[in-house]
């Protein structure tokens, strides 16, 4: 049975013994780092824990805190106590992983979880990128490009939980053409007279889609101011830009020479005529050999209407009356008569008159003679 002195001290009142039994073991479980018990509980613990320091529960704004009791331990915050940090995804941890409830009634580090931020994108040239949320974890950012230029990459990136973007930095480039505008067809008629025309335009001015400047103009083919034959002519421009983007514009230069119908020289006779001949303004002189004379127009112009002036020549056999007394009157049944008249000169000194005059009174004593001469002639 025992000494009856120690008896007594074995019997416990139901109540205390109660308590004693309703005490959960200690065990470490992760959470906020607080006690599990409330605190109107605190009263009832153990007599060996009231003179135990304590630190302040734990909470840690977007983390988790996993604590476990010292060995024989029971409050979450007893000395002694040990707390591991994890922080939430896109989120680190600035302090140490771990913390102790020292002595002090203090932890042994002060912790925080901040959001993981991403390196600063890079401004493309000639454009730019707008965000969600900065640089932080999870925000969206999207490139765009000035106008004129062309998105290079991806247009959207994410800030990802490693601190990296989604995807390689955008670029824009100039990758339009510059535009240019030429003129409209030019149709064009020849001068009279001529075959060519003269024809003018103002130089096409080209325009870069992106900053602007053009480092080339480029012209094949005539150059405005320039005098085109009969055809079509193709004119061409080219423009480059700072990136070597090519811009091209064409147009036509039509030139058409009005004509009159071809001429053709008389029978016994010859024809003459100034520039292609045909074309408007030009004119055709008529003329027949010795021993012929002319009977129609000399000469005839191709018109505006495309029509030949006067009438169509010919030449005819010449009837020569040889009954006449002076030569002058001789002379006046031939065309050419005015022609020998101006080449003479009225002066006895001169050599060439007087032969020319013997000539004719030679004639006027033989007119035979003169037929002679114009068929040598």
């Amino acid at each position: 049975m025992g000494s009856p002195a120690l008896r007594p001290a074995l019997l416990l009142p139901p109540l205390l013994l109660l308590l004693l039994l309703r005490v959960p073991p200690s065990r470490g479980f992760p959470g906020s780092g607080e006690s599990p018990l409330e605190d109107d509980e605190v009263g009832y613990s153990h007599t060996r824990y009231e003179d135990t320091p304590w630190c302040s529960p734990i909470k840690v704004k977007y983390g988790d805190v996993y604590c476990r009791a010292p060995p024989g331990g029971y409050y979450k915050t007893a000395l002694g106590t040990r707390c591991d940090i994890r922080c939430r995804k896109g989120y680190e941890l600035h302090g140490s992983s771990q913390l102790v409830c020292q002595s002090n009634k203090r932890w042994s580090d002060k912790v925080i979880c901040k959001q993981k931020r991403c390196p600063t994108l890079a401004m493309p040239a000639n454009g730019g990128f707008k965000c969600v949320d900065g640089a932080y974890f999870n925000s969206r950012c999207e490139y765009y490009c000035s106008p004129g230029y062309t998105l290079k990459g991806e247009r959207t990136v994410t800030c990802m939980d490693n601190k990296a973007w989604s995807g390689q930095p955008a670029s824009c480039v100039d990758m339009e053409p510059p535009r240019i505008k030429c003129p409209s067809v030019k149709e064009r008629i020849a001068e009279p007279n001529k075959l060519t025309v003269r024809v003018s335009w103002e130089t096409p001015e080209g325009r870069d889609t992106a900053d602007g400047i053009l480092t080339d103009v480029i012209l094949k083919g005539l150059p405005p101011g320039s005098n085109f034959p009969e055809g079509d002519h193709k004119i061409q421009y080219t423009v480059y830009d700072r990136a070597e983007n090519k811009g091209v514009c064409k147009f036509r230069v039509k030139v058409r020479v009005r004509r009159c119908g071809k001429l053709n020289a008389p029978e016994n006779g010859y024809m003459k005529c100034s520039s292609d001949g045909d074309n408007y303004g030009a004119t055709c002189e008529f003329s027949c050999i010795g021993g012929y004379e002319l009977q129609g127009s000399p000469a005839r112009v191709c018109q505006s209407n495309l029509a030949w002036s006067g009438t169509e020549p010919t030449c005819a056999a010449m009837n020569v009356n040889v009954g006449v007394r002076t030569a002058a009157a001789l002379l006046d049944q031939f065309y050419e008569k005015r022609r020998l008249l101006i080449v003479s000169t009225p002066t006895a000194r001169n050599l060439l008159y007087r032969l020319q005059l013997g000539m004719l009174q030679a004639v006027a004593a033989n007119p035979t003679l003169f037929l002679q001469y114009g068929a040598c002639g």
